[in-house]
Protein backbone atom coordinates (compact mmCIF):
# COMPACT_ATOMS: atom_id res chain seq x y z
CA UNK A 1 0.00 0.00 0.00
CA UNK A 2 2.87 2.36 0.78
CA UNK A 3 4.35 1.73 -2.69
CA UNK A 4 0.97 2.41 -4.27
CA UNK A 5 0.65 5.73 -2.42
CA UNK A 6 4.12 6.76 -3.61
CA UNK A 7 3.23 5.85 -7.20
CA UNK A 8 0.03 7.89 -6.98
CA UNK A 9 1.87 10.94 -5.67
CA UNK A 10 4.48 10.64 -8.42
CA UNK A 11 1.83 10.44 -11.17
CA UNK A 12 -0.11 13.37 -9.73
CA UNK A 13 3.08 15.43 -9.50
CA UNK A 14 4.02 14.67 -13.13
CA UNK A 15 0.50 15.47 -14.29
CA UNK A 16 0.32 18.84 -12.58
CA UNK A 17 3.86 19.81 -13.58
CA UNK A 18 2.84 19.32 -17.21
CA UNK A 19 -0.35 21.34 -16.69
CA UNK A 20 1.30 24.28 -14.98
CA UNK A 21 4.61 24.32 -16.89
CA UNK A 22 3.26 26.67 -19.63
CA UNK A 23 2.02 29.08 -16.95
CA UNK A 24 5.31 29.03 -15.05
CA UNK A 25 7.19 29.86 -18.23
CA UNK A 26 4.65 32.58 -18.96
CA UNK A 27 5.25 34.11 -15.52
CA UNK A 28 9.00 33.64 -15.14
CA UNK A 29 10.53 33.76 -18.61
CA UNK A 30 11.16 37.05 -20.47
CA UNK A 31 8.20 37.83 -22.71
CA UNK A 32 7.08 40.57 -25.07
CA UNK A 33 5.85 43.68 -23.25
CA UNK A 34 2.72 45.74 -23.77
CA UNK A 35 0.03 43.21 -22.95
CA UNK A 36 -2.83 44.08 -20.59
CA UNK A 37 -3.67 42.01 -17.52
CA UNK A 38 -6.85 40.63 -19.11
CA UNK A 39 -5.07 39.53 -22.26
CA UNK A 40 -2.39 37.84 -20.15
CA UNK A 41 -5.10 36.14 -18.09
CA UNK A 42 -6.88 35.02 -21.25
CA UNK A 43 -3.72 33.45 -22.65
CA UNK A 44 -2.92 31.80 -19.31
CA UNK A 45 -6.35 30.19 -19.16
CA UNK A 46 -6.08 29.09 -22.77
CA UNK A 47 -2.69 27.48 -22.15
CA UNK A 48 -3.97 25.68 -19.05
CA UNK A 49 -7.08 24.48 -20.90
CA UNK A 50 -5.06 23.17 -23.85
CA UNK A 51 -2.57 21.41 -21.57
CA UNK A 52 -5.45 19.76 -19.72
CA UNK A 53 -7.16 18.70 -22.94
CA UNK A 54 -4.03 17.12 -24.36
CA UNK A 55 -3.22 15.33 -21.13
CA UNK A 56 -6.64 13.64 -21.14
CA UNK A 57 -5.10 11.04 -23.46
CA UNK A 58 -3.06 9.77 -20.49
CA UNK A 59 -5.62 8.61 -17.87
CA UNK A 60 -7.76 6.95 -20.57
CA UNK A 61 -4.78 5.26 -22.24
CA UNK A 62 -4.77 2.34 -19.79
CA UNK A 63 -1.08 2.67 -19.11
CA UNK A 64 -0.09 -0.38 -17.03
CA UNK A 65 1.93 1.65 -14.53
CA UNK A 66 -0.89 4.15 -13.98
CA UNK A 67 -3.58 1.47 -13.70
CA UNK A 68 -1.50 -0.19 -10.98
CA UNK A 69 -1.54 3.02 -8.96
CA UNK A 70 -5.17 4.14 -9.38
CA UNK A 71 -8.52 2.33 -9.50
CA UNK A 72 -10.02 2.45 -13.00
CA UNK A 73 -13.11 4.20 -11.58
CA UNK A 74 -10.88 6.98 -10.29
CA UNK A 75 -9.00 7.38 -13.58
CA UNK A 76 -12.14 7.72 -15.68
CA UNK A 77 -13.86 9.96 -13.14
CA UNK A 78 -10.69 12.08 -13.09
CA UNK A 79 -10.78 12.25 -16.89
CA UNK A 80 -14.45 13.28 -16.87
CA UNK A 81 -14.03 16.02 -14.28
CA UNK A 82 -10.84 17.47 -15.72
CA UNK A 83 -12.38 17.47 -19.19
CA UNK A 84 -15.09 19.79 -17.89
CA UNK A 85 -12.45 22.05 -16.31
CA UNK A 86 -10.47 22.05 -19.57
CA UNK A 87 -13.60 23.02 -21.52
CA UNK A 88 -14.34 25.95 -19.17
CA UNK A 89 -10.76 27.22 -19.20
CA UNK A 90 -10.47 26.94 -22.98
CA UNK A 91 -13.78 28.70 -23.57
CA UNK A 92 -12.78 31.46 -21.13
CA UNK A 93 -9.81 32.32 -23.37
CA UNK A 94 -11.79 33.80 -26.33
CA UNK A 95 -14.61 35.11 -24.12
CA UNK A 96 -12.22 37.28 -22.09
CA UNK A 97 -10.57 38.50 -25.28
CA UNK A 98 -13.91 39.52 -26.78
CA UNK A 99 -14.98 41.34 -23.62
CA UNK A 100 -11.62 43.06 -23.14
CA UNK A 101 -11.33 44.08 -26.78
CA UNK A 102 -14.55 43.83 -28.85
CA UNK A 103 -12.48 44.48 -31.98
CA UNK A 104 -11.30 40.87 -31.76
CA UNK A 105 -14.85 39.76 -32.66
CA UNK A 106 -13.86 40.47 -36.26
CA UNK A 107 -11.70 37.37 -36.06
CA UNK A 108 -14.88 35.28 -36.12
CA UNK A 109 -15.41 36.24 -39.77
CA UNK A 110 -14.08 33.12 -41.45
CA UNK A 111 -13.80 34.90 -44.81
CA UNK A 112 -11.44 37.65 -43.65
CA UNK A 113 -9.80 36.23 -40.53
CA UNK A 114 -6.24 34.88 -40.74
CA UNK A 115 -5.81 31.12 -40.70
CA UNK A 116 -4.59 31.11 -37.12
CA UNK A 117 -7.93 32.66 -36.05
CA UNK A 118 -9.90 30.25 -38.25
CA UNK A 119 -8.08 27.34 -36.57
CA UNK A 120 -9.00 28.70 -33.14
CA UNK A 121 -12.65 29.11 -34.12
CA UNK A 122 -12.77 25.62 -35.62
CA UNK A 123 -11.17 24.14 -32.49
CA UNK A 124 -13.77 25.87 -30.32
CA UNK A 125 -16.66 24.55 -32.43
CA UNK A 126 -15.25 21.01 -32.35
CA UNK A 127 -14.77 21.27 -28.59
CA UNK A 128 -18.40 22.28 -28.08
CA UNK A 129 -19.56 19.39 -30.29
CA UNK A 130 -17.29 17.05 -28.31
CA UNK A 131 -18.81 18.11 -24.99
CA UNK A 132 -22.42 17.97 -26.22
CA UNK A 133 -22.01 14.57 -27.88
CA UNK A 134 -20.43 13.17 -24.70
CA UNK A 135 -23.03 14.58 -22.33
CA UNK A 136 -26.01 13.76 -24.56
CA UNK A 137 -24.86 10.55 -26.25
CA UNK A 138 -27.98 8.55 -25.45
CA UNK A 139 -30.34 11.42 -26.28
CA UNK A 140 -28.60 11.81 -29.65
CA UNK A 141 -29.02 8.10 -30.35
CA UNK A 142 -25.28 7.47 -30.71
CA UNK A 143 -24.09 3.93 -30.11
CA UNK A 144 -21.11 3.57 -27.80
CA UNK A 145 -18.84 2.61 -30.69
CA UNK A 146 -19.97 5.53 -32.88
CA UNK A 147 -19.60 7.96 -29.99
CA UNK A 148 -16.14 6.67 -29.16
CA UNK A 149 -14.92 7.07 -32.72
CA UNK A 150 -16.41 10.57 -32.85
CA UNK A 151 -14.91 11.39 -29.46
CA UNK A 152 -11.43 10.34 -30.60
CA UNK A 153 -11.61 12.24 -33.90
CA UNK A 154 -12.93 15.40 -32.25
CA UNK A 155 -10.32 15.24 -29.48
CA UNK A 156 -7.45 14.95 -31.93
CA UNK A 157 -8.94 17.70 -34.10
CA UNK A 158 -9.33 20.12 -31.18
CA UNK A 159 -5.77 19.63 -29.94
CA UNK A 160 -4.22 19.78 -33.44
CA UNK A 161 -6.06 22.99 -34.38
CA UNK A 162 -5.25 24.57 -31.01
CA UNK A 163 -1.55 23.83 -31.44
CA UNK A 164 -1.65 25.25 -34.96
CA UNK A 165 -3.25 28.39 -33.52
CA UNK A 166 -0.71 29.06 -30.77
CA UNK A 167 2.32 28.35 -32.99
CA UNK A 168 1.05 30.65 -35.74
CA UNK A 169 0.14 33.46 -33.35
CA UNK A 170 3.82 33.09 -32.44
CA UNK A 171 3.69 35.64 -29.64
CA UNK A 172 4.36 33.70 -26.48
CA UNK A 173 5.74 30.72 -28.39
CA UNK A 174 8.43 32.98 -29.80
CA UNK A 175 10.11 32.35 -26.44
CA UNK A 176 12.26 29.25 -27.12
CA UNK A 177 11.45 27.54 -23.80
CA UNK A 178 7.70 27.95 -24.33
CA UNK A 179 7.94 26.78 -27.93
CA UNK A 180 9.92 23.67 -27.00
CA UNK A 181 7.55 22.87 -24.16
CA UNK A 182 4.58 22.79 -26.53
CA UNK A 183 6.55 20.74 -29.05
CA UNK A 184 7.32 18.19 -26.31
CA UNK A 185 3.69 18.22 -25.17
CA UNK A 186 2.53 17.62 -28.73
CA UNK A 187 4.97 14.71 -29.04
CA UNK A 188 3.68 13.19 -25.77
CA UNK A 189 0.10 13.39 -27.02
CA UNK A 190 1.07 11.90 -30.38
CA UNK A 191 2.89 9.03 -28.69
CA UNK A 192 -0.16 8.35 -26.51
CA UNK A 193 -2.46 8.25 -29.53
CA UNK A 194 -0.12 5.87 -31.35
CA UNK A 195 0.15 3.69 -28.25
CA UNK A 196 -3.63 3.50 -27.83
CA UNK A 197 -4.57 3.00 -31.48
CA UNK A 198 -1.52 1.20 -32.96
CA UNK A 199 0.87 -0.32 -30.42
CA UNK A 200 -1.69 -1.78 -28.02
CA UNK A 201 -3.90 -3.39 -30.75
CA UNK A 202 -0.74 -4.86 -32.33
CA UNK A 203 0.23 -6.35 -28.95
CA UNK A 204 -3.23 -7.86 -28.59
CA UNK A 205 -2.94 -9.47 -32.03
CA UNK A 206 0.00 -11.45 -30.67
CA UNK A 207 -2.16 -12.84 -27.83
CA UNK A 208 -5.44 -14.10 -29.34
CA UNK A 209 -8.09 -15.99 -27.39
CA UNK A 210 -10.91 -18.26 -28.47
CA UNK A 211 -14.44 -18.54 -27.14
CA UNK A 212 -14.83 -22.13 -25.89
CA UNK A 213 -18.15 -21.92 -24.02
CA UNK A 214 -21.11 -19.59 -23.62
CA UNK A 215 -23.01 -20.69 -20.50
CA UNK A 216 -26.48 -19.41 -19.58
CA UNK A 217 -26.70 -18.32 -15.96
CA UNK A 218 -29.61 -17.04 -13.90
CA UNK A 219 -30.79 -13.46 -14.12
CA UNK A 220 -30.33 -12.98 -17.90
CA UNK A 221 -26.60 -13.46 -17.47
CA UNK A 222 -24.03 -15.42 -19.45
CA UNK A 223 -20.62 -16.80 -18.55
CA UNK A 224 -18.31 -16.23 -21.49
CA UNK A 225 -15.39 -18.67 -21.32
CA UNK A 226 -12.17 -17.94 -23.23
CA UNK A 227 -8.94 -19.86 -23.67
CA UNK A 228 -5.63 -18.53 -25.06
CA UNK A 229 -4.46 -19.56 -28.51
CA UNK A 230 -0.73 -20.12 -28.94
CA UNK A 231 0.26 -18.65 -25.57
CA UNK A 232 -0.19 -19.60 -21.88
CA UNK A 233 -2.52 -16.73 -21.03
CA UNK A 234 -1.90 -13.47 -19.20
CA UNK A 235 -1.83 -13.57 -15.37
CA UNK A 236 -4.33 -11.37 -13.56
CA UNK A 237 -5.41 -10.66 -9.99
CA UNK A 238 -8.84 -11.73 -8.81
CA UNK A 239 -11.28 -8.81 -9.14
CA UNK A 240 -9.55 -6.97 -11.97
CA UNK A 241 -11.06 -5.73 -15.24
CA UNK A 242 -10.33 -6.36 -18.93
CA UNK A 243 -11.64 -4.95 -22.22
CA UNK A 244 -12.92 -7.58 -24.68
CA UNK A 245 -12.92 -7.47 -28.48
CA UNK A 246 -14.88 -10.43 -29.84
CA UNK A 247 -15.16 -11.56 -33.45
CA UNK A 248 -13.13 -8.72 -34.94
CA UNK A 249 -9.67 -7.15 -35.03
CA UNK A 250 -8.51 -5.22 -31.94
CA UNK A 251 -7.77 -2.30 -34.27
CA UNK A 252 -11.51 -1.68 -34.51
CA UNK A 253 -12.93 0.78 -32.02
CA UNK A 254 -15.28 -1.76 -30.52
CA UNK A 255 -14.36 -3.19 -27.14
CA UNK A 256 -16.25 -3.65 -23.90
CA UNK A 257 -14.98 -3.77 -20.29
CA UNK A 258 -15.92 -6.57 -17.90
CA UNK A 259 -14.60 -7.91 -14.63
CA UNK A 260 -12.84 -11.25 -14.57
CA UNK A 261 -15.09 -13.83 -12.91
CA UNK A 262 -12.65 -16.76 -13.06
CA UNK A 263 -9.94 -17.91 -10.69
CA UNK A 264 -6.65 -16.05 -10.89
CA UNK A 265 -4.98 -19.43 -10.37
CA UNK A 266 -6.03 -20.42 -13.90
CA UNK A 267 -5.14 -17.70 -16.44
CA UNK A 268 -5.37 -20.40 -19.11
CA UNK A 269 -9.18 -20.34 -18.77
CA UNK A 270 -10.89 -16.96 -18.44
CA UNK A 271 -14.52 -16.47 -17.45
CA UNK A 272 -16.46 -13.21 -17.70
CA UNK A 273 -19.95 -12.85 -16.23
CA UNK A 274 -22.01 -10.65 -18.58
CA UNK A 275 -25.60 -9.56 -18.01
CA UNK A 276 -27.95 -8.69 -20.89
CA UNK A 277 -28.35 -4.94 -20.50
CA UNK A 278 -27.23 -3.21 -23.70
CA UNK A 279 -26.74 -3.55 -27.46
CA UNK A 280 -23.59 -5.66 -27.12
CA UNK A 281 -24.41 -7.58 -23.95
CA UNK A 282 -27.76 -8.69 -25.36
CA UNK A 283 -25.89 -10.55 -28.13
CA UNK A 284 -23.60 -12.60 -25.85
CA UNK A 285 -25.86 -15.66 -26.02
CA UNK A 286 -25.52 -15.77 -29.81
CA UNK A 287 -21.71 -15.92 -29.80
CA UNK A 288 -20.55 -19.25 -31.15
CA UNK A 289 -17.70 -21.29 -29.65
CA UNK A 290 -14.64 -20.86 -31.82
CA UNK A 291 -15.04 -17.10 -32.21
CA UNK A 292 -11.78 -15.23 -31.92
CA UNK A 293 -11.39 -12.78 -29.04
CA UNK A 294 -8.81 -10.35 -27.71
CA UNK A 295 -8.36 -9.44 -24.04
CA UNK A 296 -6.89 -6.07 -23.12
CA UNK A 297 -6.08 -6.47 -19.47
CA UNK A 298 -5.78 -6.91 -16.62
CA UNK A 299 -6.39 -3.46 -15.12
CA UNK A 300 -7.43 -1.98 -11.81
CA UNK A 301 -6.60 -2.12 -8.13
CA UNK A 302 -9.78 -3.89 -6.98
CA UNK A 303 -8.13 -7.19 -6.13
CA UNK A 304 -7.31 -9.60 -3.34
CA UNK A 305 -3.55 -9.36 -3.30
CA UNK A 306 -3.33 -5.88 -1.79
CA UNK A 307 -5.63 -6.66 1.14
CA UNK A 308 -4.82 -10.06 2.61
CA UNK A 309 -4.31 -9.23 6.28
CA UNK A 310 -7.94 -9.29 7.54
CA UNK A 311 -11.12 -11.30 7.23
CA UNK A 312 -12.87 -10.52 3.98
CA UNK A 313 -16.44 -9.29 3.62
CA UNK A 314 -17.84 -9.14 0.08
CA UNK A 315 -20.86 -6.97 -0.73
CA UNK A 316 -22.39 -7.03 -4.21
CA UNK A 317 -25.57 -6.31 -6.09
CA UNK A 318 -26.67 -8.34 -9.13
CA UNK A 319 -23.93 -8.74 -11.74
CA UNK A 320 -21.61 -6.95 -9.31
CA UNK A 321 -20.98 -10.51 -8.13
CA UNK A 322 -18.70 -11.17 -11.14
CA UNK A 323 -15.46 -9.85 -9.55
CA UNK A 324 -16.53 -11.40 -6.23
CA UNK A 325 -16.82 -14.78 -7.97
CA UNK A 326 -13.27 -14.30 -9.23
CA UNK A 327 -12.12 -13.71 -5.68
CA UNK A 328 -14.07 -16.63 -4.19
CA UNK A 329 -12.98 -19.04 -6.92
CA UNK A 330 -9.37 -17.94 -6.40
CA UNK A 331 -9.55 -18.38 -2.62
CA UNK A 332 -11.13 -21.82 -3.08
CA UNK A 333 -8.33 -22.92 -5.42
CA UNK A 334 -5.82 -21.70 -2.81
CA UNK A 335 -7.65 -23.62 -0.08
CA UNK A 336 -7.89 -20.43 1.95
CA UNK A 337 -9.26 -21.00 5.45
CA UNK A 338 -10.03 -17.48 6.63
CA UNK A 339 -13.52 -16.41 7.59
CA UNK A 340 -15.47 -15.00 4.62
CA UNK A 341 -18.90 -13.43 4.31
CA UNK A 342 -20.77 -12.44 1.17
CA UNK A 343 -23.73 -10.04 1.35
CA UNK A 344 -25.46 -10.49 -1.99
CA UNK A 345 -28.38 -8.28 -3.03
CA UNK A 346 -30.79 -9.19 -5.82
CA UNK A 347 -34.36 -8.45 -6.80
CA UNK A 348 -35.63 -12.04 -6.42
CA UNK A 349 -34.41 -15.55 -5.58
CA UNK A 350 -34.68 -16.67 -9.20
CA UNK A 351 -32.35 -13.85 -10.30
CA UNK A 352 -29.49 -14.77 -7.96
CA UNK A 353 -26.63 -15.21 -10.42
CA UNK A 354 -24.19 -18.11 -9.77
CA UNK A 355 -26.58 -19.34 -7.04
CA UNK A 356 -25.74 -23.04 -7.31
CA UNK A 357 -22.00 -22.49 -7.50
CA UNK A 358 -22.11 -20.17 -4.49
CA UNK A 359 -23.74 -22.97 -2.52
CA UNK A 360 -20.99 -25.36 -3.64
CA UNK A 361 -18.27 -22.87 -2.70
CA UNK A 362 -19.51 -22.94 0.90
CA UNK A 363 -18.26 -26.55 0.99
CA UNK A 364 -14.77 -25.49 -0.11
CA UNK A 365 -14.44 -22.27 1.90
CA UNK A 366 -15.23 -20.96 5.36
CA UNK A 367 -17.92 -18.87 3.62
CA UNK A 368 -21.27 -17.55 4.77
CA UNK A 369 -23.63 -16.05 2.19
CA UNK A 370 -26.25 -13.54 3.28
CA UNK A 371 -28.83 -13.17 0.52
CA UNK A 372 -30.77 -9.90 0.56
CA UNK A 373 -33.81 -9.84 -1.74
CA UNK A 374 -35.70 -6.76 -2.81
CA UNK A 375 -38.85 -8.70 -3.81
CA UNK A 376 -38.81 -11.98 -1.87
CA UNK A 377 -41.52 -14.63 -1.94
CA UNK A 378 -43.96 -14.89 0.95
CA UNK A 379 -42.09 -17.82 2.52
CA UNK A 380 -38.68 -16.04 2.42
CA UNK A 381 -37.15 -16.11 5.92
CA UNK A 382 -33.83 -14.31 5.37
CA UNK A 383 -32.93 -10.65 4.79
CA UNK A 384 -35.06 -8.55 2.50
CA UNK A 385 -34.93 -5.00 1.13
CA UNK A 386 -31.47 -3.50 0.72
CA UNK A 387 -28.00 -3.98 2.17
CA UNK A 388 -28.27 -1.38 4.92
CA UNK A 389 -26.42 -0.73 8.16
CA UNK A 390 -28.91 -2.86 10.09
CA UNK A 391 -28.50 -5.80 7.70
CA UNK A 392 -24.71 -5.62 7.89
CA UNK A 393 -24.60 -5.15 11.66
CA UNK A 394 -27.07 -7.96 12.25
CA UNK A 395 -25.06 -10.51 10.24
CA UNK A 396 -21.39 -9.60 10.62
CA UNK A 397 -19.49 -12.51 12.13
CA UNK A 398 -16.69 -10.35 13.53
CA UNK A 399 -16.31 -6.72 14.70
CA UNK A 400 -16.83 -4.38 11.75
CA UNK A 401 -13.45 -2.66 12.13
CA UNK A 402 -11.59 -5.98 11.93
CA UNK A 403 -12.68 -6.76 8.37
CA UNK A 404 -11.77 -5.54 4.90
CA UNK A 405 -14.71 -4.91 2.56
CA UNK A 406 -14.94 -5.48 -1.20
CA UNK A 407 -17.99 -3.72 -2.64
CA UNK A 408 -19.30 -3.98 -6.20
CA UNK A 409 -22.64 -2.86 -7.58
CA UNK A 410 -24.53 0.15 -8.90
CA UNK A 411 -23.37 3.49 -7.55
CA UNK A 412 -26.44 4.10 -5.33
CA UNK A 413 -25.83 0.73 -3.66
CA UNK A 414 -22.15 1.51 -3.10
CA UNK A 415 -23.00 4.87 -1.55
CA UNK A 416 -25.58 3.29 0.76
CA UNK A 417 -23.18 0.54 1.83
CA UNK A 418 -20.23 2.88 2.39
CA UNK A 419 -22.34 5.25 4.49
CA UNK A 420 -23.52 2.27 6.53
CA UNK A 421 -19.96 1.06 7.09
CA UNK A 422 -18.85 4.53 8.18
CA UNK A 423 -21.62 4.48 10.78
CA UNK A 424 -20.20 1.15 11.94
CA UNK A 425 -16.78 2.84 12.47
CA UNK A 426 -15.13 1.18 9.46
CA UNK A 427 -12.17 3.11 8.06
CA UNK A 428 -12.26 4.14 4.40
CA UNK A 429 -8.92 2.40 3.89
CA UNK A 430 -10.71 -0.89 4.60
CA UNK A 431 -13.37 -0.25 1.93
CA UNK A 432 -12.53 -1.17 -1.65
CA UNK A 433 -15.11 -0.72 -4.36
CA UNK A 434 -15.63 -1.03 -8.06
CA UNK A 435 -18.78 0.39 -9.60
CA UNK A 436 -20.93 -1.30 -12.20
CA UNK A 437 -22.00 2.22 -13.27
CA UNK A 438 -18.54 3.11 -14.58
CA UNK A 439 -18.15 6.18 -16.76
CA UNK A 440 -16.33 3.78 -19.10
CA UNK A 441 -19.52 1.84 -19.94
CA UNK A 442 -19.36 -1.20 -17.69
CA UNK A 443 -22.71 -2.97 -17.69
CA UNK A 444 -25.33 -1.36 -15.53
CA UNK A 445 -28.18 -2.87 -13.57
CA UNK A 446 -30.46 0.06 -14.26
CA UNK A 447 -33.61 -1.10 -12.49
CA UNK A 448 -31.75 -2.33 -9.43
CA UNK A 449 -29.74 0.90 -9.37
CA UNK A 450 -32.88 3.01 -9.47
CA UNK A 451 -34.33 0.99 -6.60
CA UNK A 452 -31.31 1.75 -4.44
CA UNK A 453 -31.64 5.46 -5.21
CA UNK A 454 -34.97 5.39 -3.42
CA UNK A 455 -33.74 3.29 -0.49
Amino acid sequence: MQKQRMERRLWIAIYFVLIFAPLLILLLAPRPAGRTFWRELSVSLGFAGLALMGLQFIPTGRLPLMSEAFPMDVLYDFHHRLSIVAFILTLAHPVILFIQNPYTLLLLNIFTAPWRARAAAAATVLLIVLVISSAKRLALGLSYEAWRLLHDLLSVGVVALALYHIFNVNYYTSIPLQRWLWIVMGLIWTVMILYIRVVKPWQLLQRPYEVVEVIRERGETWSLVLEPVGHPGVPFRAGQVAWLSIGHSPFRIEEHPFSYASSAEHPERLVFGIKELGDFTSTIGSISPGAKAYVDGPYGTFDLERHSEKNHVFIAGGIGSAPVMSMLRTLADREDERQLQFFYGNRSWEEVIFREELEALQERLNLEIIHVLENPSEDWECEEGYITKDVIERNLACPAHKCVYFICGPLPMIELVENSLVELSVSHKDMHEISRDHAFELTREKIYSESYKMA
